[in-house]
């Protein structure tokens, strides 16, 4: 939901001048991580997914109940009956697992919530990055957090926080993967060096 499609503005297309084009990359995930909105937007999915999950597992919780006491009963009931019992669980069935896709399916009603929600969202964030390659006349924008493969980045190419300041966030509010996961790196060196200084020392 997070990954934006790979941001390419080529500027004139098909058109290569002899002199260097501009390049830059932004993280559309790191984008969409700082922005209040659209936390409040996925808050508001989880909630739904969260009640729509529960509300599908009590309708086969009470399929489940009624399939075990028509086992018990089975041996006692006339075959009319017993039919009608079985048709019932059956028709149960079909409805939980109808309003299973209905809310998970593909074009489900989760599905259109996120496209309601998420969907403007996304264009925001396109359109500053548009108008930031255009600015500062970038031939080409990458997207690290999408599809496209990025070997090796250098971060003063890294356009991500200028996106946030155009669209009015205060860049950094929340950290990035890699620095994070460098920060957590580092942290778990200095418990485990802390550890064995200490253990040393009452040897």
């Amino acid at each position: 939901m997070k990954k934006l499609l790979v941001l390419l503005f080529l500027v004139p297309l098909f058109s290569f001048q002899s002199k260097a084009q501009k390049f830059a990359y932004v993280d559309s995930e790191y984008i969409l991580d700082n922005m209040t909105e659209y936390r409040d937007a996925q808050d508001i999915l989880d909630k739904l997914s969260l009640d729509w999950q529960k509300e599908i597992e009590l309708k086969f919780a009470a399929i489940d109940k009624m399939y075990k006491d028509y086992q018990a009963e089975a041996v006692l009931l006339p075959e009319d009956i017993k039919k009608k019992r079985q048709d019932d669980i059956v028709a149960k069935e079909k409805e939980a697992k109808d309003l299973q896709k209905k809310r998970f399916g593909k074009d489900g009603d989760l599905f259109k919530k996120r496209k309601e929600l998420v969907k403007p969202i996304q264009d925001k964030v396109y359109n500053a990055i548009e108008d930031m390659a255009n600015a500062g006349g970038y031939a080409i924008i990458f997207d690290k957090s999408g599809s496209l493969t990025m070997i090796y980045a250098n971060s003063k190419y890294d356009k991500s926080d200028e996106v946030l300041d155009k669209l009015g966030y205060k860049p950094g509010a929340i950290k990035s993967k890699n620095e994070k996961s460098d920060k957590s790196d580092k942290t778990d060196k200095n418990e485990k060096n802390n550890r064995e200084e200490k253990g040393d020392g009452k040897e």
